[in-house]
Parts: C-alpha cells; sequence; structure tokens
C-alpha cells in the first residue's frame, strides 16, 4: 500500500498539515480531564468558585479550538483521499490502455473493473483514516498512559499492563483477517463476472429458457461470498466484545486501586476521575486502532490487487525509435505463425502474403480459420510469434502505436456503440467531423436513410451499446464511424453479416470509390467475390489466395465453400 501513496503527491499539503491539526486536538482531549480533576479537587471540593468558573472556561475553550481542528483536519483528509483516488483510477486507466489485448485477457473485464471501482474506494478509505486517525489514536493512548503515570505510577502500571493484552487481540485479527478479504474481492470478481454476463446475454439466457439455471448459478456465487462476508463478520465481531471487555477490567482495576488511595489519603477524588477518563480514552483510541486494522487489512488486500495491475509491463511498446510514415496500405506478412499463450496453440502457421495499397481484400472461411486474428496482427493489437507483419515494407513494430491505429480503421465483429449522439460516435472516427462529413460518412455506409428518417437525426440519443438500434443498423453506424476518418486501411472484420444483399452490395461498391486498402472478412462468398484477392483460410493456414474466378477453378475448399451457400457464379 505504501508503493501507491506516490500517487498522492499533489497533496502533500494536506498530508502533512491534516496529521498536525489532529495532533492538535489530541492535546487538547488529553488535557481535558487534567483540568477537570483540578476543577474538582481545587475548585469544587475547597468550594472555590473563581477556581470553577475558571478551569470551566479553559475546558469549554479547549473543546471549541479542538473541534476547530478536527473539522480542518476532515477537510484536508477529504481533499487528500478523493484526490489520490482520481489520480489512481487515472492511473489504472491509462495503464489498462497500454496492455495488449493477450494481457487484457489474462485479467479479465469484470476483474479490472472491480479494481478500479471497490479496491481504490477501499484505498480512498485507508488514506483518508491514516490521515484522521493514525496519529490522533496512537497519541492519545500513550498520552493517557503518560498523564497516568504523573498522576500516581502505580496506576500507569495498570495501564502498561491492559496495553499489551490488546495488542495481542489485534495480533489475532490481523494474522487471520488478511487471507479472508483477499477471499472477499476475489468472490467480488467471480459475482461482478456473473452479473455482466447475465445483463449482457439475457436475451440468449430467455431465448434458451435458462433463467432458473442462472439464478441457481447466481445464489451459489452470492451464497459464496456470503459466507466468506459471514467469516470475516463473526471475526470482527469479536473485536468489541474483547476490547470492551479490557476496558471494563481496566476501570475495576482503578476502582479498586484508587479506592484505595482515596481512604488512604495518596489520591484525590478528582484524580481518581481523571485516571477513568485516561483508562476510556486511551482504550475507545484502541478500539479505534483496532477499526483501523480491519480498513487498513482490507486496504491491503485492495492494494495488493491494484499493483498486480500496475506492475504489469505492457509486452507491446513503441520502440525508442519509430516510423512517423504516412500509411500507403501495403501489407505484407513474412511466414508469420501466432499463439495467444504459451499455454495455447498455434493459431496461425506460417501466413504469407502481400497486399498492394488501394486493393480489396476478401477473407474466408470456416469459424476458427484464424480470419479475425490475421487483422488482430495489422494494427499490433497482438504481436506476432514468429515471422513479420509489415506495412509499405516497414515492419509494424516501428511504427508507433499512435500512428499506426490512427490510420488503421478496424469495424469488430460485434457492433460496439457508446451512449452519447449519433454525431458524438462518428467524431470517434474523426474528432473534428462537421455534420456534412458525418452525412458522407453515413451515405458510404448506406446510413443516409435510416438517421434521416430519426426526429432528431444526428443528434439521436444512442443508449448504451446501441440497444435502440437494430443489428443492421448498429453495423451501418459502426462502418461510418470507421471510414469517416479516411483510413489508409480499413478492416471489415465479418461486419456485413446483419446486412442484406442489396445494402451490402451498395456498401461494397460505395467503399471502391474510396481511397485504401479495405480488408473484409465474410462467411458470405457474395460480400467478397468482387475483391481484388481473396484468402482461403483453413485452421491458422492460408490455403489459397486469388481472384473468384482463379479460386473457382484452382482451390477445392474454396468451390465447396461456393457451394455450400448455392452461389456459384461463372
Amino acid at each position: 500500500m505504501v508503493a501507491l501513496l506516490h500517487y498522492a503527491k499533489n497533496y502533500r499539503k494536506q498530508l502533512l498539515l491534516g496529521p498536525v491539526f489532529k495532533f492538535l486536538e489530541a492535546v487538547f482531549e488529553l488535557i481535558l480531564p487534567w483540568q477537570m480533576a483540578r476543577l474538582i479537587d481545587e475548585g469544587i471540593k475547597k468550594s472555590n468558585w473563581p477556581v470553577v468558573v475558571q478551569m470551566a472556561v479553559w475546558m469549554a475553550a479547549m473543546s471549541v479550538i479542538g473541534l476547530f481542528f478536527a473539522v480542518v483536519c476532515q477537510y484536508f483528509a477529504s481533499v487528500a483521499s478523493q484526490g489520490f483516488g482520481t489520480e489512481l483510477r487515472n492511473q489504472l486507466l491509462k495503464k489498462i490502455n497500454q496492455l495488449s489485448h493477450e494481457e487484457l485477457n489474462q485479467f479479465g473485464t469484470d476483474t479490472l473493473i472491480t479494481r478500479m471501482t471497490n479496491d481504490v474506494n477501499q484505498l480512498q478509505l485507508a488514506l483518508a483514516m491514516l490521515i484522521r486517525l493514525v496519529v490522533r489514536a496512537p497519541f492519545l493512548s500513550i498520552g493517557a498512559i503518560v498523564m497516568a503515570f504523573v498522576i500516581d505510577w502505580q496506576a500507569g502500571l495498570l495501564f502498561l499492563l491492559v496495553l499489551p493484552l490488546f495488542c495481542l487481540v489485534l495480533y489475532f485479527m490481523i494474522s487471520r483477517s488478511i487471507p479472508l478479504y483477499k477471499k472477499v474481492q476475489g468472490q467480488l470478481d467471480h459475482l461482478n463476472e456473473l452479473v455482466s454476463q447475465n445483463l449482457s446475454g439475457v436475451r440468449v439466457i430467455r431465448a434458451f429458457a435458462r433463467t432458473d439455471q442462472q439464478k441457481e448459478t447466481f445464489h451459489d456465487a452470492t451464497d459464496s461470498l456470503n459466507d466468506v462476508y459471514v467469516r470475516v463478520g463473526n471475526l470482527q465481531a469479536l473485536l468489541t466484545p474483547a476490547t470492551t471487555l479490557l476496558m471494563n477490567v481496566g476501570i475495576i482495576g482503578l476502582f479498586y486501586l484508587g479506592g484505595w488511595k482515596v481512604n488512604t489519603g495518596h489520591l484525590q477524588q478528582g484524580q481518581l476521575l481523571a485516571l477513568i477518563n485516561y483508562m476510556n480514552q486511551m482504550l475507545l483510541a484502541l478500539i479505534v486502532v483496532s477499526n483501523l486494522v480491519v480498513i487498513f487489512t482490507r486496504a491491503a488486500a485492495s492494494a495488493d490487487r491494484i499493483n498486480d495491475v500496475l506492475a504489469v509491463k505492457p509486452a507491446i511498446v513503441d520502440q525508442p525509435t519509430v516510423q512517423a510514415h504516412a500509411l500507403q496500405g501495403g501489407i505484407a506478412f513474412e511466414q508469420v505463425s501466432f499463439r495467444y499463450g504459451a499455454n495455447y496453440g498455434l493459431a496461425l502457421t506460417d501466413i504469407s502474403f502481400e497486399v498492394k495499397p488501394n486493393q480489396t481484400i476478401g477473407i474466408i472461411g470456416p469459424t476458427g480459420s484464424g480470419k479475425s486474428t490475421v487483422t488482430q496482427l495489422i494494427p499490433r493489437f497482438y504481436e506476432a510469434s514468429s515471422g513479420r507483419v509489415l506495412l509499405d515494407h516497414i515492419p509494424v513494430a516501428d511504427f508507433s502505436l499512435k500512428t499506426l491505429r490512427t490510420q488503421i480503421a478496424m469495424v469488430p465483429q460485434t457492433a460496439v456503440l457508446f451512449y452519447g449522439t449519433i454525431r458524438e460516435n462518428l467524431q470517434w472516427g474523426k474528432e473534428d467531423a462537421t455534420d456534412e462529413e458525418c452525412w458522407q460518412a453515413l451515405a458510404i455506409a448506406q446510413a443516409t436513410e435510416f438517421v434521416q428518417s430519426l426526429p432528431h437525426q444526428l443528434d439521436t440519443i444512442i443508449q448504451e451499446g446501441g440497444k435502440n438500434f437494430s443489428g443492421g443498423q448498429r453495423q451501418r453506424l459502426t462502418i461510418a464511424r470507421a471510414v469517416i476518418a479516411k483510413p489508409a486501411i480499413l478492416i471489415l472484420d465479418d461486419s456485413l453479416s446483419a446486412l442484406d444483399f442489396k445494402t451490402d452490395l451498395a456498401l461494397r461498391r460505395a467503399l471502391r470509390d474510396q481511397p485504401g486498402t479495405v480488408l473484409i472478412i465474410s462467411q458470405r462468398v457474395r460480400s467478397i467475390q468482387d475483391a481484388d484477392q481473396i484468402f482461403v483460410m483453413d485452421n491458422g493456414r492460408l490455403l489459397a489466395q486469388g481472384t473468384h474466378q482463379e479460386l473457382l477453378e484452382a482451390s477445392t475448399e474454396y468451390r465447396e465453400i461456393v457451394q455450400s451457400q448455392a452461389e456459384v457464379t461463372e
């Protein structure tokens, strides 16, 4: 957790002054019982009313000043903790955006969301408590012992006897709660994953009548989380009774010892009352410490999870010297092989081809043949395991990632739209796109007609995930978002599947009039038969390449695909 504190470096003033003000408040709190003892012994007992009034005024003044110091500390703690959380979330998001797709897959979306929300919240709370209570609680505990020795050394020894017993209770709590809190965070990750799957796949769940099964799975997950929470709760429940018991035993000891000393004249009544107040202050401060242990234990588990993300060194980074080359659209694979991880088999095996600028390439093959994997290597979402990927005869690793990805537009298999207006979504492709450019992109994507029919047209709100549009409409909007950038390379990864044949044809014809290289992945022969080259893939290998007519003559696999779709064209 300490390693993360450098993200609060912009709040050094609050981190330093907050504890100082809390320390001053604790000083006044320690003096109050001493003044109360004087009020009783020198004022009330001797009927010296000027002393009573003087002590009462001093106690009221110190209480008000202490309250002021406490409020200032609270303000500093809030500013520092919230600022720290904001900076930490920003750094996490920055790191996540630097990770390759492989590293993102290793963590998983759901656990990253939990780490950016729940885990950061735990650390924010811990920092606020660090400023507000970490100085105050130990100072009150130690100060109470010192003041007890000042009043009566034998009573001070009683204080010292209670303190180590309390430390043993704290050690018991810490040693058993940290593993449980780590388990809680893991269970939360699993629960978030189930919630995400059920919300995103609710239509599929209902279509297959699996609602009851998913409910049972969710109940099992919540029961598991509940079991862990109950174990942690039971452990925490022991803390308050244990500390209360120690407090009462200490007070009983004080009454016994103090009563005897008062009777023998070695201790005044006010001093005994002050000692009882100091005992309460010490043990209440130690109860605060015990609660801090719980907070810091949870924060330590959360800090480990956040450090796991921040410690990852991205596998795909810019080289020390990178090209600022404007792409022309040439693509070449030289004996490229690729696997998604050390524990997986090859997804691509010895792939070699060359694409000239401004060509239209069709890629076809059965599911799992490696079509999408090929396109993932072009913008360097993944690094080739062996071989070379070149753009305009330059290795793809020699380009800066920003230069590379701003000149390559990809429309994924699943149409992804963001909450906002249609215009705002199109401006993801070009930040300063005008309305005219938006309509031009929509025209190429064959989306003009349905957007114009909307009451607010470009200002129409797109709900989360584009749920207020059909599948074909979402695909056309994502295509428009890609073409508005006028990329050197446009990749359509099975993103024409929801379009009817007429719209599909019109879109492809419109794309032919645009500059740039186009790669179309499709299961439909009709969508790629007019391409300059067609790549036929199966089981991670490039089986054949050529035009539609050439492949009909030379490739058995391609002919089988054509015949299976009853689309043989001569």
